[in-house]
């Protein structure tokens, strides 16, 4: 028995050795192939440094005032494309899940038509968008909304798959209509879930929101960009500065959340 230990365990080993000369490989390859320099890199280092020293140190917040619409304007776009998305991707979950959608065919053309979404990237989405409503606020919010949309209704879907058929079942075989079915037996059991999973979109959103404002949907994102185009670096990194604040502050309020929710 110990000699079978040893051997599964040398097995083992020596799978954890090839996977990682593979990784190490791929990596390499990807090096070579993309034509990267790392000694260029290094010698530019101290360039980029200095750069970033000269220009953009100390940060300008005299204006800042002005821009506190924009940073609002921010903080709402994922808000509403965080819930409104969240709302919405909760009901395609459940046509995605086993658990509450029998019918095959239509489970399957909600997975792919969420597929497309999901896998579509938000800046992508905003610049599709741009030539339908131009530049402005409508255009950062749907392609927030286009893209969390099909990250939460597969994590919603995949929530729902884990819980257990045993208590649902019994629900439906004690004769339960379907809303007594998910009020519940589904609800209680996927709503820490969905907390979990909404908040993290959320994080997510605020970095996202300010990207956005780079392809011109409005928010603190426009204003870095214009700031750096007009080569007002000392204003536009009061704006990263305030970006970066807002990004932990964030982070620090969702984690306290999700600590009084688990």
């Amino acid at each position: 028995m110990e000699r079978a230990n040893q051997l599964i365990f040398k097995e083992k080993k020596r799978q954890n050795r090839v996977f990682l000369f593979g990784v190490i490989a791929v990596v390499l390859f990807s090096f070579v192939y993309l034509d990267v320099n790392i000694l260029e890199i290094i010698v530019a280092l101290p360039s980029f440094v200095q750069f970033i020293v000269s220009h953009f140190i100390p940060a300008n917040f005299k204006n800042i005032a002005t821009y506190a619409p924009l940073i609002l304007e921010t903080i709402l776009f994922a808000v509403v494309g965080t819930y409104f998305s969240a709302f919405l991707a909760f009901f395609f979950g459940l046509l995605m899940s086993e658990q509450t959608n029998p019918i095959l065919p239509l489970r399957m053309f909600v997975r792919i038509c969420i597929s497309l979404l999901r896998n579509i990237p938000v800046l992508v989405w905003a610049s599709l968008l741009v030539y339908i409503f131009g530049i402005g606020n409508m255009v950062g919010l749907l392609a927030l909304i286009f893209a969390t949309i099909g990250f939460l209704s597969r994590s919603y879907a995949d929530s729902i798959d884990e819980i257990g058929s045993t208590k649902l079942e019994a629900l439906k075989s004690s004769g339960a209509s379907f809303m007594q079915v998910l009020v519940h037996g589904l609800l209680p059991e996927f709503i820490p879930s969905w907390i979990n999973w909404t908040l993290f979109s959320f994080e997510i959103n605020i970095r996202a929101s300010a990207i956005l404002g780079m392809v011109g949907a409005g928010g603190i994102g426009i204003m870095i960009q214009t700031n750096i185009r007009l080569f007002k670096y000392h204003e536009a990194f009061s704006l990263i500065i305030v970006l970066v604040v807002m990004v932990l502050l964030t982070e620090f309020v969702v984690s306290q959340i999700r600590k009084k929710v688990s």
